[in-house]
């Protein structure tokens, strides 16, 4: 399986155009919304320090460097994406990854993964509260933390970026529409959302079967 590769312009919205290092960009206005899918050698790059120990690799995205005995390189633990939001057009804009779905050629509907779906999932393999084996759990937890996108207020001027993890596609996908819904533009006095929107980007992977 190939990585995962914006589909061209004119196969997305008219609103979204895609640049040379796999970054799809919304634009309305001085809005900015970009998705960019991460291959886990970037992601291990980003991670370094992380990545670099085989099983007991601390990074919560990737397995590191960890290659299973037989196979020839590191399997794939989750699919990543990288989410950024530019906002220097409306006084607030709230962008919820919990909103996103990812919906592929075939029907396959994937739903993205919470912190907390994401602790339960390493909290399976704390054999015990103490010793190196907690301590890598809690490290994996801080990373993601800090560089998961978190659904708070982006006010006019600011920026956010962040990653949103969904389960690993399966291999029969090859196209997939990420579809980001309800990013609300207007909202009352009370929080109340007034003007919301969808916003939807297409990426594509090839994939073959290796003899």
């Amino acid at each position: 399986m190939g990585p995962w590769r914006p589909e061209p312009e004119d196969r997305q919205v008219s609103e979204v155009q895609v640049l040379d290092d796999g970054t799809t960009v919304f634009t309305r206005e001085r809005l900015e919304i970009s998705l960019r899918p991460m291959t886990d050698e970037e992601l291990n790059r980003q991670f370094a320090a992380y990545s670099n120990a085989g099983i007991f690799s601390t990074n919560p995205y990737t397995y590191g460097n960890w290659v299973p005995p037989g196979e020839d390189r590191p399997p794939q633990r989750f699919t990543v994406f990288k989410l950024k939001v530019k906002n220097y057009t409306y006084p607030k804009v709230l962008v919820d990854p919990s909103q996103m779905v990812a919906v592929a050629q075939n029907g396959r509907v994937y739903h993205p993964l919470t912190l907390s779906d994401l602790r339960d999932y390493y909290i399976r393999f704390v054999i015990g509260y103490a010793g190196n084996v907690n301590a890598r759990y809690e490290e994996r937890m801080d990373i993601l933390k800090r560089t998961l996108y978190h659904a708070e207020p982006i006010f006019s001027g600011q920026e956010r970026e962040g990653y949103v993890v969904f389960p690993v596609f399966h291999k029969d996908v090859k196209e997939v529409k990420i579809i980001l819904k309800n990013v609300v533009l207007r909202s009352d006095y009370q929080g109340n959302p007034l003007e919301t929107m969808d916003v939807v980007f297409r990426f594509h992977r090839k994939v073959e079967a290796v003899r």
